[in-house]
């Protein structure tokens, strides 16, 4: 540790520090923010150099509150940054809302100078509703995958923790800002340097951009059996137009009543109703996020009638589509499950 410390100082001295400016939307969330900023903080510390400053913007320039109620001072306004600087939009809740016109004439401003722009958690959002992310990779907290792909069909989107696409970066969320900074620390002053400052943050786990947000789905449901898990994920792909348990079981090499009693046995319930649960997770998920009318959240998920789609609805979240959609104020609001 004290080797690495050590050769983690002998950087080149008298060079220019990067600057990041971190455009701080109303409700960010605080762990994303954290995980990119504390890095750069770290750095400068373990090199004794100034690598890395940075500044706070936001609409106003006065205060920016986050979603767990914290205030921070603001630095400046939406003002014209250095061509240099990397902007990094760090979103959180409601980030439709928070995402105004002044915030995406900005953003779009400052992307034809030629600014590195990345977002952080659902800041992603605000990128690519201003046009940035059309035609590049990118990723956003796996919870608001579904509405995000319905909104933006020109962005690739991936699952990955962190996407870097030439000067478009993105996160998705919580510690996954650590990762990206990470790549860029190492990219900028060297593996030796990166690493200890991961030593520092107690970070034993570098993810890098080859890796997924989501636990796997053994993990996840607590069960390693290679055919449940197999079935688990064509349902998760079939969305749409879910496949029948006869043709599950087919394509895992066993018999429905096997399937049946696979799924009795781990999840305690049928494949059907499972299938189900997640046809339900993915509409509620639609509601809440986007604009898209209830026929057509039903049709996305699979089922061909409204009143249908609404008693399914009715009898697992115990609510109707149209008052789930009410309840969030028009399905204008993206959600964070962190």
């Amino acid at each position: 540790m004290l080797a690495a410390a050590k050769k983690a100082q002998q950087i080149t001295k008298n060079i220019a520090p990067r600057r990041f400016v971190f455009l701080l939307l109303d409700r960010f969330t605080m762990l994303p923010f954290a995980g990119a900023i504390e890095p750069l903080r770290v750095a400068n510390r373990i090199s004794g150099q100034t690598l890395y400053v940075w500044k706070l913007a936001g609409e106003g320039g006065d205060t920016a509150v986050c979603s767990n109620g914290a205030a921070f001072k603001l630095d400046m306004g939406l003002d014209e940054i250095d061509r240099d600087d990397t902007l990094l939009v760090c979103g959180g809740l409601d980030v439709q809302k928070s995402t105004t016109r002044g915030i995406l004439n900005w953003l779009r401003r400052e992307a034809r100078r030629g600014v590195t722009i990345g977002g952080l958690c659902t800041g992603a959002y605000a990128v690519a509703k201003a046009g940035l992310l059309d035609g590049k990779k990118a990723t956003i907290h796996w919870e608001n995958q579904d509405g995000f792909l319905e909104e933006f069909e020109e962005v690739k989107l991936t699952k990955s923790v962190f996407v870097m696409d030439g000067n478009r970066w993105s996160t998705a969320g919580g510690t996954s800002s650590i990762d990206l900074m990470l790549k860029v620390i190492a990219a900028d002053h060297g593996e030796d340097l990166a690493n200890t400052v991961a030593d520092q943050l107690i970070y034993s786990s570098i993810r890098t951009d080859q890796d997924t947000q989501r636990l796997s789905i053994p993990t996840r449901i607590g069960v390693r059996h290679p055919k449940l898990s197999q079935v688990i994920q064509m349902m998760e792909g079939n969305i749409e137009d879910p496949m029948s348990p006869a043709d599950l079981a087919e394509e895992v090499g066993m018999s429905t009543r096997q399937l049946e009693r696979l799924f009795r046995r781990y999840l305690n319930r049928s494949p059907k109703r499972y299938y189900m649960e997640l046809r339900l997770q993915k509409a509620r998920n639609l509601l809440m996020q986007t604009d898209m009318s209830v026929i057509n959240v039903a049709l996305a998920c699979g089922f061909a009638s409204p009143s249908h789609f609404s008693k399914c609805y009715r009898a697992h979240y115990n609510t109707t589509p149209y008052r789930e959609r009410g309840s969030q104020g028009g399905g204008t609001g993206i959600r964070l499950s962190i």
